[in-house]
């Protein structure tokens, strides 16, 4: 009972803590996958202070190019909402209840965006005004920023006063950030092969399809899963009869092809987790932080089991390890 009741007082702290705790482990996140690079950089001399500097410059453009990326694909689907809700009205006929639903998910867009108070001939402001209009998410990247900068400036002092855990902190930080490196050319091609098939296939917006498989294909199983139920809907939207189902039928293809041959090739079976851990791990992480939980799950999770793999104690650099191959 004692451990039962722990359990859901972290949860509840975690979840109370949200505002504070999802920037600063998106940018412990974030400060382990650079790493690497910041251990090169202070092996060739360049001073802590520098490269804590540079790596926030680049980390801090890298997230607002990616949420800049990622406007165009929500003022696409705020100004599709009236056509989905047409369609879906035909394909549910009378249930009701489902175009409620949608409705609702309508509502909730034009209340967060301030859709109420304009009239409707001027326009809705934009998915970033809306961000930067919010003080708590000012907060946030402040928080974001600071976490970045003192974790890469002090992660070394941090991890020597661990002692004998040193070397494992070390080893698990340069694999988690190997996989990403990893994943990342993964999804970059995963992105561009999606864009060319779609656009080939005469997919409206096949560019920001592309885009959008290739963001959250991080996040494994309810990204791909997600595309798909969006390019049902769109395939819906500009085709008719067995055509519609196709663009969906694509991506299913090109997913499977990069989840069963490719990713397998570059990744390598290391840092293989059980497929339940990972989807409850992501499934958790959704629910308690949202989007940045749903990120932030699966490296902590990945980084969590290589502290805990006690079959190997060899140094990180003694290690044969598949993910040398993609550096």
């Amino acid at each position: 009972m004692l451990m039962i009741l722990t359990i859901i007082s972290i949860t509840a702290a975690l979840q109370l803590a949200q505002q504070i705790l999802a920037p600063m482990s998106f940018a412990l996140v974030l400060g382990i996958v650079v790493s690497p690079l910041a251990d090169k950089l202070a092996h060739f001399g360049v001073p802590r202070l520098v490269i804590a500097l540079s790596l926030l410059l680049i980390c801090t453009l890298f997230v607002a190019t990616v949420m800049l990326l990622i406007e165009p694909v929500v003022n696409v689907l705020i100004e599709e909402l009236p056509r989905i809700k047409a369609v879906m009205s035909s394909l549910i006929g009378k249930a009701s209840s489902l175009l409620r639903g949608i409705e609702t998910i309508s509502e909730e867009i034009e209340n967060t965006v301030g859709a109420e108070a304009v009239e409707p001939q001027t326009a809705i402001p934009s998915v970033g005004d809306a961000l930067w209009l919010a003080p708590s998410f000012v907060s946030q990247v402040f928080i974001f920023m600071g976490t970045l900068f003192f974790y890469t400036l002090t992660r070394d002092d941090l991890y020597r006063l661990t002692g004998p855990l040193y070397d494992r902190l070390k080893h698990a930080d340069k694999a988690v950030a190997r996989y990403f490196a990893a994943i990342t050319v993964v999804n970059t091609g995963l992105g561009a092969v999606t864009a060319v098939v779609l656009m080939a296939a005469g997919v409206e917006y096949a560019i920001l399809w592309g885009l959008a498989a290739a963001l959250l294909n991080y996040v494994l199983y309810l990204g791909p899963l997600l595309i798909m139920v969006g390019l049902a809907i769109a395939g819906a939207l500009q085709f008719h009869g067995l055509y519609a189902v196709l663009p969906p039928i694509l991506f299913l293809i090109i997913n499977l092809a990069e989840a069963n041959i490719v990713t397998p090739l570059m990744v390598g079976n290391r840092l293989a987790v059980n497929p339940l851990l990972i989807f409850l791990a992501i499934v958790f992480g959704l629910w308690l932080w949202g989007p940045i939980g749903a990120f932030v799950a699966l490296p902590l999770l990945l980084w969590l089991g290589v502290m805990l793999d006690t079959r190997d104690n060899r140094p990180a650099q003694q290690l044969d390890d598949p993910l040398h191959k993609v550096i």
